[in-house]
């Protein structure tokens, strides 16, 4: 089998926009009412990979949506 760095590089680029998915939709489950759109728009800012990190930061210092199971259990 004959490994290059071209074909790793795309292979790491394909693992960085689907951990960077990953990661919006999960903090937007719990920073945003729409976590799907979150994940997608994770995605879709990730192929340009300073983007992606940029939309996790603000995501990561964002406030937590305020969840009514919360209010109600106490």
């Amino acid at each position: 089998m004959n490994l290059n760095a071209s074909l790793f590089s795309e292979i790491m680029f394909v693992l960085f926009v689907l951990i960077v998915g990953l990661f919006s939709y999960y903090l937007g489950r719990r920073k945003t009412s729409a976590p799907i759109l979150a994940g997608l728009l994770g995605t879709v800012l990730s192929i340009f990979p300073p983007f992606g990190l940029i939309y996790l930061v603000i995501l990561v210092f964002r406030k937590d949506v305020n969840s009514t199971s919360a209010a109600v259990n106490g």
